[in-house]
C-alpha cells in the first residue's frame, strides 16, 4: 500500500506567534470555491499542520500588485486581512522571487504596502502599510450580562473591538471575549475583541481574542492597529508605541500622516508536503 498519495507544497510561518499555512497558488490552481474547505482541513489541530489561517498566494491581473492572497481562519471564515499575516506574506514572497522586498500586494480590504528590512538593527523584520481605518468610534457603552462596558471600535482591515483595563492579565478572556464578539452591537459581522493596559505613552500590553479561530491567539496584527489607533485618539499614547502580545513578542504601530504602519517579526518556521487524500481534500 503507498501512503505517499498526491501531495501539495506548503510552508509554515509566525508572525508574533500568529501561525499561518501557507499555499504558492500560481502553478497549483486550487479554486477559490474550495479554498474554505481547505483552510478547515489543514488548519486542524491533530488532523492537519494546526494553524491560526491559511492563505494562498496568487499572480495578480493588477499591475500595481506584485500579487494577490486569498485570506481564510481556521474555521474556513474568509477575512478580507490579517496584519501578522501579512508580514509573514511580505517576506515569503521576496523569499520566493514573486515580489521584490519593497512591495504592494492585494487583498479583500485593498492594496496593502510590504518592506522587508534588509539592513539595520530591525533586519528581517516587515513594515506594512494597512488599508486607510474605518468606523473609528470610541466611547461605546454596551450592556455586558447587566453591566455596562466601555469599548472602543475601529476597523484596520477588519472590525476591531478595544477595552482598556486596568490589568490584562486580570482579564477572564474565554469569557468576556465572546461576548463583545457576537454582541449585538457589532452585529451580523461581529469583532474581535481587544484588551489592552497602557503602560505609557508608548508602551501597552496586549490580549486578542480572534474572530474565526474563536479563541485568543499568541498576537494580531490589525488588533494592535487598531489599539494603538484608538489609544492615541485618547490620548493615552503617542504616535508610535510597542504592543507586547500574549506571545511576549513585540509588535510596533506607528500613526503617520493619517496612515497605520504595523511592523513586527514574520519567520518561516518549516515547509513540506500536504497529503490531501487524509484529510479528505483533492485537486
Amino acid at each position: 500500500m503507498d501512503i505517499f498519495t498526491r501531495s501539495v507544497p506548503f510552508y509554515k510561518m509566525q508572525g508574533c506567534g500568529n501561525d499561518f499555512v501557507v499555499i504558492d497558488n500560481r502553478e497549483l490552481g486550487v479554486p477559490q470555491s474550495a479554498m474554505a474547505d481547505w483552510a478547515k482541513a489543514v488548519c486542524a489541530r491533530a488532523f492537519g499542520v494546526c494553524a491560526d489561517g491559511l492563505f494562498f498566494l496568487e499572480n495578480s491581473d493588477d499591475p500595481a500588485l506584485a500579487y494577490r492572497w486569498h485570506f481564510y481562519n481556521s474555521d474556513g471564515s474568509r477575512a478580507e486581512m490579517c496584519g501578522n499575516a501579512s508580514r509573514c506574506a511580505g517576506k515569503l514572497a521576496h523569499a520566493i522571487g514573486l515580489a521584490p522586498a519593497e512591495h504592494v500586494f492585494g487583498t479583500d480590504a485593498g492594496p496593502i504596502k510590504a518592506k522587508v528590512l534588509l539592513d539595520g538593527p530591525d533586519q528581517g523584520r516587515v513594515k506594512v502599510q494597512l488599508t486607510p481605518p474605518k468606523g473609528t468610534e470610541t466611547g461605546i457603552v454596551l450592556d455586558v450580562d447587566g453591566t455596562p462596558l466601555t469599548v472602543h471600535f475601529a476597523d484596520t482591515g477588519v472590525p476591531h473591538a478595544v477595552v482598556f483595563v486596568d490589568d490584562v492579565a486580570a482579564v477572564d478572556i474565554m469569557d468576556l471575549g465572546p461576548k463583545i464578539r457576537y454582541h449585538a452591537h457589532f452585529a451580523p459581522a461581529g469583532t474581535n475583541v481587544n484588551f489592552a493596559q497602557v503602560v505609557d505613552d508608548a508602551t501597552m500590553l496586549l490580549r486578542t481574542y480572534e474572530r474565526g479561530v474563536e479563541a485568543e491567539t499568541y498576537a494580531c496584527g490589525t488588533g494592535a492597529s487598531a489599539t494603538q489607533l484608538l489609544a492615541n485618539q485618547l490620548g493615552l499614547t503617542g504616535s508610535r508605541a510597542d504592543l507586547t502580545t500574549t506571545g511576549n513578542e513585540v509588535l510596533t504601530v506607528f500613526l503617520e500622516d493619517g496612515n497605520v504602519f504595523l511592523q513586527g517579526a514574520a519567520e518561516l518556521t518549516f515547509r513540506g508536503e500536504l497529503y490531501l487524500a487524509p484529510m479528505g481534500l483533492s485537486l
